[in-house]
């Protein structure tokens, strides 16, 4: 079921014993991977950055940087890679590669030239660096229901962003076009609903990065565009 977006909202939650030891649960598996992919500098974004977690959240990360390929899946080779794609959301959209890991983590990275805008898609929802996470530090990033999640030493408190987009865009330093836009786009996302994505490419075990990019955009003048 997907979350709707709320009207004036402002709340604390404070965190019992359960949710400690399930964010705590959740953040020992993130570091796993991110100290195997340390070299290439990765974020973790998303609840799990932010703390509000639950027993079904996600674990992505996102390397802001084109990194070489090869390296990567060698940095992932003994966790074990599940399935690897090029995926992008929209014709206009950042051409990435994504990583799935049989223990359920999931790697993006750019592999066309990213904009400001597409990297700071993943701090407006909350992002987190190794350093960090090992220091058992959360941040603020906004969910899904353009609640903006703020962390407490008992928890969080959450509070509705619309109309405060220039301080939302303050407190996670990131411009405020990001902010409008993503308004935009999950208020438009509750009307009508999610939509398809442009471009899911799943790779075979004998197919690189490169390879397959350069023969998409050999076919699709958007995604070559891009490239």
């Amino acid at each position: 079921m997907k979350e709707k977006t709320l009207a004036f909202h402002r709340k604390k939650i404070v965190y019992d014993k359960n949710q400690w030891d399930l964010l705590s649960s959740i953040r020992k598996r993130a570091v796993s991977v991110m100290e195997k992919i340390a070299d290439f500098q990765p974020i973790l974004y998303g609840s799990v950055a932010r703390g509000d977690v639950h027993k079904a959240s996600d674990i992505d990360f996102f390397i802001e940087h084109m990194p070489e390929t090869y390296l990567l899946e060698m940095a992932l080779d003994d966790i074990g890679i599940k399935e690897r794609a090029i995926v992008q959301a929209t014709p206009w959209h950042l051409v990435k590669g994504a990583i799935t890991l049989f223990s359920g983590e999931t790697i993006t990275f750019p592999i066309t030239e990213s904009k400001r805008k597409e990297i700071e898609f993943y701090y407006f929802g909350g992002a987190i660096e190794l350093d960090d996470l090992l220091a058992d530090k959360r941040k603020p990033g906004v969910d899904k229901r353009l609640i903006l999640i703020k962390p407490l030493e008992d928890g969080h408190m959450e509070e509705e962003i619309t109309g405060r987009e220039s301080e939302v865009a303050k407190i996670l330093n990131v411009s405020i076009d990001i902010v409008r836009e993503r308004i935009q786009v999950l208020s438009r996302r509750d009307k009508i609903g999610r939509t398809g994505v442009y471009l899911n490419r799943a790779l075979m075990h004998d197919e690189s990065f490169e390879q397959v990019l350069k023969e998409i955009c050999d076919k699709d003048s958007n995604v070559r565009r891009r490239g």
